[in-house]
C-alpha cells in the first residue's frame, strides 16, 4: 500500500499514513484537489497556515514509461482565490512514486526557513541556513553537492521567498537544472509561505520499480503505449522544434498576443518561429530536442545556447516565447533567453510574469521592446523593490495599480499565448476552468476545425478539459493528448496493471468530472461565482486585428459546461 506524508511545519513533525480508502485510486490532481478541497478552509488566507501545499505524482508515475512522472502541486491560489493544481515535469513526481509516496502535504507555517529531506520510510526536516535568499541555480548546486546529483529537487528561488504571486516551484531535470516549474497560480508563493526553501527527495535505489500486481501485463501495455508516441507525427514535430513550433500556427490563425494583447498577427514573428529556433540551436551547437524527465520519449524540450555554444537557458517554450517576446514587442531570441533565464533563477511563471509587464508597458513605465528595461524589472524583483513587488504581484494588480483596463486574464490568471477573440475553444477553458486562464486545463488548439466560429466551442473545451485532467490524474504529459486517441486502452490496462482493478472509460471519464466538479464547488465557497467565469468584457468589445474578433461565446452556454457528463 503507497503511503502519504505529512509534515506539520509548526511543530516540527511528520507522519507518514497508508492512503486512505477513498484516496486509494486518486493521483496527481486528483489528489491535491480532493486533499485541499477536504482539508483547507475556501476562505482562508492563501497564504496564511491554514493553508496546505500538496505534491502528488500520478497513479502512473514512477517508472521510466515515456512522460509519465509529472508532479502536481495543489493549494488555494494566492493569484486567482481559488484551488490551484500546478504541473510540472523534472524528476520530483518521478522520486516521490519511487520511494513509495502518493503525496506529500504541508501543514502550518515553520518558525524558521526549512529543508525537507525525504527518502523511503524517511523524512529529516533541517534549517535551511545560508540557501535563503539564494536563486534556484545557486541552492540546486549547493543541494547537489551534499545529496548527489541523483537526488530530486523542488525549490523556490526568492520570488517564492518573498511570497509574489508569480512565484512557482522549481523542479529539477535529468541534468539537475531547476528549469521544470510548478509555475502557475503561486504555488511557490505558498511554499514560500510554509518557509520550505526546498525539498530534496533522494534516490531509493538502483532497480526501483513501485509495486506491480502484473508486471508483465504493465510492460506490455506500456510498450504499446511507447510505440504510439514514437510513431505519431505529432509528436515527432514536438521533438524536432519543441513546443515554439506553434507559435506560427497561431499567428497564422492571427490569435496571437502581441504588444499586450492588442493585435494577433505580426511578420515580425517570423524571427522567432520554432523553425528558426531550431535551426538557430543547431548551428550553435545547442540540444534541440531533450527530455524534461527521466526516460521521456517525447523531449520537446530544448537548451539555448549563446554564439559562442555556451547554454543560456532551458527551455524555450511557445509560451515563454510568446508572452516574454511578441507580447512584448521584443522579436530577439537571445533577449528572451535572458529573460526565460532570469525568470527560472528567480523561480517564477514566465507567462504571468510576461503579462505583468506587458501591462506595465502598456502603462509607460518602461517601452514596448525595451529590452534593458525588462532585464531592469528582473533586478529589481531579486531585490523586491516597491516595483519588483508589482510586477511579482501579477499582472491583474499591476493593471488595477497602474490604472489599464486591458489586463488578459481570468480569476486573477494571465492567458497563454492563444487569444480568446480568435482561438475560442481555449477562451471557454479559460472562463470555465477552475484552474482560471490556463491552456494546460484544456488547449483546443489541435483541434482541426473554424477557431473564429463560436459555434459548438463549449463542448469542443469540455471534452479537452476532461481529457487533460485523467492524463494529469495519472501522471501523463499534456502532449500526451496526442495519441490519447489510440493510447486510452493502454493506459486503463495500465492501470489495471499496476492496482488489479479494472478501469473502464466510463470509470476514467467520472474521475475527471468529480475532480472538475470538487473544485468548481471549492472555487464557488471561496466567493468565486459564475460572474468570474467569463473572458475580460474588454475581450467582448475590442475587435483584436487582422479579423476584427471578439469574444462571443454566449454566457449562458458557459455557465452550463459542467452540469451534464
Amino acid at each position: 500500500m503507497e503511503e502519504m506524508v505529512r509534515i506539520d511545519l509548526r511543530a516540527g513533525t511528520h507522519r507518514f499514513e497508508s492512503l486512505p480508502e477513498a484516496y486509494r485510486f486518486l493521483g496527481g490532481r486528483a489528489l491535491t484537489s480532493r486533499i485541499v478541497s477536504d482539508e483547507v478552509d475556501p476562505t482562508c488566507d492563501a497564504l496564511g497556515p491554514s493553508n496546505k501545499l500538496v505534491l502528488a505524482p500520478g497513479l502512473l508515475s514512477g517508472t521510466v514509461v515515456s512522460s509519465s512522472s509529472r508532479i502536481s502541486a495543489g493549494a488555494k491560489s494566492p493569484l486567482t482565490g481559488g484551488i490551484k493544481e500546478s504541473n510540472s515535469g523534472g524528476n520530483t513526481g518521478w522520486r516521490l512514486a519511487q520511494n513509495g509516496l502518493r503525496a506529500v502535504v504541508f501543514e502550518g507555517r515553520a518558525e524558521q526557513w526549512q529543508i525537507v529531506i525525504i527518502g523511503k520510510g524517511s523524512l529529516t526536516l533541517e534549517p535551511a541556513g545560508d540557501l535563503v535568499g539564494l536563486d534556484t541555480t545557486e541552492t540546486a548546486a549547493r543541494l547537489f553537492e551534499r545529496f548527489g546529483k541523483k537526488a530530486a529537487l523542488a525549490i523556490i528561488g526568492q520570488a517564492g521567498e518573498q511570497l509574489m504571486n508569480v512565484a512557482g516551484i522549481a523542479n529539477t531535470d535529468p541534468e539537475g537544472r531547476p528549469t521544470r516549474l510548478n509555475a502557475r497560480g503561486g504555488m511557490g508563493a505558498v511554499m514560500g509561505s510554509k518557509r520550505v526553501k526546498a525539498v530534496v527527495v533522494l534516490d531509493p535505489g538502483p532497480n526501483v520499480t513501485p509495486i506491480m500486481f502484473d508486471l508483465p501485463a504493465w510492460r506490455s501495455e506500456s510498450k504499446g503505449y511507447v510505440k504510439e508516441i514514437a510513431t505519431s507525427p505529432a509528436i515527432d514535430r514536438y521533438r524536432k522544434i519543441g513546443t515554439a513550433g506553434t507559435l506560427e500556427l497561431v499567428n497564422k490563425l492571427g490569435g496571437l498576443p502581441i504588444r499586450n494583447f492588442s493585435r494577433g498577427q505580426d511578420a515580425a514573428t517570423e524571427s522567432i518561429t520554432g523553425m528558426q529556433m531550431a535551426e538557430t540551436i543547431k548551428a550553435r551547437g545547442g540540444q534541440n530536442s531533450h527530455s524534461c524527465m527521466t526516460g521521456c520519449a517525447i523531449q520537446c524540450s530544448n537548451v539555448w545556447v549563446d554564439e559562442g555554444g555556451k547554454e543560456v537557458a532551458s527551455s524555450m517554450e511557445f509560451e515563454t516565447n510568446t508572452l516574454l517576446g511578441a507580447n512584448l514587442e521584443i522579436f530577439d531570441f537571445d533577449a528572451i533567453a535572458q529573460f526565460t533565464r532570469n525568470c527560472n533563477a528567480l523561480g517564477v511563471d514566465t507567462i504571468e510574469t510576461g503579462g505583468a509587464i506587458g501591462v506595465a508597458m502598456q502603462a509607460g513605465l518602461i517601452k514596448f521592446g525595451d529590452v534593458e528595461g525588462v532585464l531592469d524589472i528582473f533586478r529589481q524583483m531579486r531585490e523586491g523593490t516597491v516595483l519588483g513587488k508589482l510586477i511579482g504581484a501579477g499582472a491583474t494588480t499591476v493593471g488595477r495599480v497602474l490604472g489599464v483596463r486591458e489586463v488578459a486574464s481570468v480569476k486573477g490568471q494571465v492567458m497563454s499565448a492563444y487569444d480568446p477573440r480568435v482561438i475560442k475553444g481555449n477562451g471557454v477553458t479559460y472562463a470555465t476552468s477552475p484552474m482560471g486562464a490556463d491552456h494546460t486545463a484544456g488547449n483546443t488548439i489541435g483541434a482541426k476545425l473554424d477557431h473564429l466560429d463560436p459555434k459548438g466551442k463549449v463542448e469542443l473545451s469540455k471534452e479537452f478539459q476532461i481529457t487533460s485532467t485523467i492524463l494529469d490524474i495519472f501522471g501523463f504529459c499534456n502532449f500526451a493528448r496526442a495519441v490519447y486517441g489510440t493510447s486510452a486502452a493502454n493506459m486503463r490496462a495500465m492501470f489495471e496493471a499496476r492496482f488489479g482493478e479494472p478501469m473502464s472509460e466510463a470509470d476514467v471519464r467520472h474521475m475527471a468530472l468529480t475532480t472538475i466538479r470538487t473544485e468548481v464547488a471549492f472555487n464557488r465557497k471561496a466567493g468565486l461565482g459564475p460572474a468570474t467565469d467569463r473572458i475580460p468584457e474588454w475581450m467582448r468589445e475590442q475587435a483584436l486585428a487582422p479579423h476584427g474578433a471578439t469574444f462571443d461565446v454566449p454566457d449562458e452556454e458557459l455557465d452550463r459546461i459542467w452540469d451534464t457528463d
